[in-house]
């Protein structure tokens, strides 16, 4: 057989292993506490809450003691600059952790820890995620991620040792990435370049586990037209009525090609 086909015939046999390779990983005893940060390109006062998240937690992977994610909701929209990262889906997430909290209303920027409000993040935020890491885990989980051109292939498995914490618990997995920025030309802050971190692309939730505890869900996420430099899925498992997170996990898709 001449060479040139030998070689053409390896870069096809080699070629689906290039483009689909799996990530893994798995959460350990301690818990991972999960930050949440419910900001705006329309709102003048969340840019220094964008600058604090990066600077708190740089990266999910990095030994933080925290998970950071950064929801754009849009209710700031009608005031002149669409948000293209927000979404109604997380404004609607914003008003479910205002009602599991038993608050009346919602704000921005606003910071939750482990689905609770946090009011005095801009002194205390950090040592409060580094103390609620202190804590066991509630759940555990484990996370694949299979990538090819345009989606992510995801299976998380949890399983919840804590019989009174099942019942309305579920699983979610976020698609979030980093320095992100956005050149406002309305609204508030217009005029300003903004840089975002951790923000979240996309959302997906399972149902709820079987009576042992276990969760089991597969599905795609697409991936968003726009990179940023750390795609990373962050699952974690949460309960619906009182807003209290179990577990969180992170797994960075650039390091093992599935991003």
């Amino acid at each position: 057989m001449p060479r040139s086909i030998v070689f053409v015939l390896a870069i096809i046999v080699a070629w689906p292993v290039h483009a689909l390779q799996t990530c893994r990983a798995a959460s350990g005893s301690q818990l991972r506490p999960l930050v949440e940060l419910y900001t705006s390109e329309g709102c003048d006062s969340c840019p220094p809450a964008d600058r604090w998240l990066a600077a708190q937690f740089p990266a999910v992977d990095t030994g933080s003691h925290a998970i950071a994610l950064a929801f754009h909701v849009d209710y700031w929209d009608r005031l002149g600059w669409a948000d293209r990262f927000a979404t109604a889906s997380y404004t609607q997430r914003q008003y479910a952790a205002m009602r599991a909290n038993r608050a009346t209303f919602v704000y921005t920027p606003q910071v939750l820890l482990q689905g609770h409000d946090l009011q005095d993040w801009q002194n205390g935020g950090a040592a409060a995620a580094e103390a609620a890491a202190r804590a066991p885990a509630r759940a555990t989980i484990a996370l694949d991620a299979t990538g090819s051109s345009d989606t992510i292939a995801v299976s998380v498995d949890v399983q919840i040792a804590d019989a009174s914490s099942r019942a309305d618990a579920q699983v979610l997995v976020a698609y979030a990435d980093s320095r992100l920025s956005s050149d406002v030309k309305a609204g508030e802050n217009q005029g300003k370049r903004l840089l975002h971190d951790h923000v979240v692309r996309a959302l997906r939730a399972t149902g709820g586990p079987d009576p042992q505890g276990h969760i089991h869900a597969t599905f795609d996420l697409a991936k968003p037209r726009e990179a940023g430099t750390a795609p990373t899925l962050v699952a974690f498992v949460q309960r619906t009525s009182n807003g209290d997170v179990l577990q969180a996990l992170a797994l960075p898709l650039d390091r093992c090609g599935a991003s």
